[in-house]
């Protein structure tokens, strides 16, 4: 089988496929264009995040009988179209479920503890005890939006807390022993902490608008490691400004392409300012953000370890010697 690269990722990938006698092609230039004038010739092909794969490339695509993305979602690949040509899809959400757990409490600690803004002023000869006194995470309810693999790795990181936790998840019957499973309204409810743990889909898309924290009982910390259009900036900055929200550790932004690559090279009209890198002027929101004391910004790495590079790799390698092998 001739399988096609289109993204970097670790050499073991290639190797070990090379070693089950898959024929691979590197191509980590080419245009999406020139990718697609070729696809026909592939049986495979491994992506990370550099374009989507739509309708139209699948239509070019006549012998592709897999597409294996190194990563954990799926939503830059028309999904259903590629299972009505037969294509079988593989993501890798166990291989960096663990990076994305530790990453969402390392920032929920960052924020109860104002740490970034401790360290800050003490590097501008700023000594403000009482300004910097922390927020203990002990007797918090912690509220998780979708209990996957990213939800549970978190659950499982909170266990040696004194914190109760809860998840909301569309499926029924995925609560476990570390996290009990509630309706929306009862999370929102209890929840002095809310983590999103959910996909990119229609559902998902603008989800944490206004209304939605409005129907939250108490203020709460925000911690969004999954989707950056799951959170509409502007009611976010609102809610920061009110106090309904009390702080936010964001890994990942509205403002994001589809490739996840680059935040600031983008083609698209409304994003100009972001244009060959050049910060000319930025979204009002943004610009809150950037200044924002209780806001943490990470350029969607919470599951990007040295670590999760290796398992990523070799979890697609598992799945498709599963699969064809």
């Amino acid at each position: 089988m001739k399988v096609l690269h289109i993204d970097s990722n670790h050499p073991l990938l290639l190797n070990q496929l090379n070693a089950l006698g898959f024929n691979n092609h590197e191509d980590y230039a080419s245009s999406k264009s020139e990718i697609e004038a070729k696809i026909s010739d592939y049986d495979g092909i491994i992506i990370r995040s550099r374009f989507s794969i739509d309708k139209q490339f699948l239509d070019a695509a006549t012998n592709l009988k897999f597409i294996g993305r190194v990563g954990a979602g799926l939503e830059n690949i028309d999904c259903n179209y590629a299972k009505e040509k037969g294509i079988y899809l593989i993501s890798a959400p166990e291989g960096n479920r663990n990076a994305v757990g530790e990453h969402a409490l390392a920032m929920l600690l960052s924020l109860l503890n104002k740490l970034n803004q401790a360290d800050r002023e003490v590097r501008n000869g700023q000594w403000r005890r009482e300004k910097n006194r922390g927020v203990e995470l002990d007797g918090k309810t912690v509220g998780l939006i979708g209990y996957g693999n990213m939800g549970k790795a978190f659950a499982k990181k909170l266990r040696g807390f004194d914190v109760e936790v809860l998840c909301y998840d569309i499926k029924a019957n995925v609560g476990d022993d570390n996290c009990k499973q509630v309706s929306l309204e009862e999370l929102q409810n209890k929840s002095d902490v809310v983590s999103l743990h959910t996909p990119q889909t229609p559902l998902t898309l603008g989800m944490i608008n206004l209304k939605f924290i409005s129907q939250f009982k108490k203020s709460f910390w925000l911690i969004n490691t999954a989707r950056g259009k799951s959170v509409v900036t502007q009611d976010l900055v609102s809610a920061l400004e009110s106090g309904k929200i009390l702080g936010a550790g964001l890994d990942v932004l509205e403002y994001e392409k589809v490739s996840f690559e680059d935040l600031f090279k983008t083609e698209e009209p409304r994003f100009r300012w972001m244009r060959k890198g050049k910060r000319s002027k930025l979204p009002e929101a943004f610009e809150y953000l950037i200044n924002a004391d209780n806001v943490i910004l990470t350029p969607h790495v919470a599951g990007w370890t040295t670590e999760s590079n290796v398992k990523l790799a070799q979890t697609i390698v598992d799945k498709i010697k599963a699969k064809f092998c």
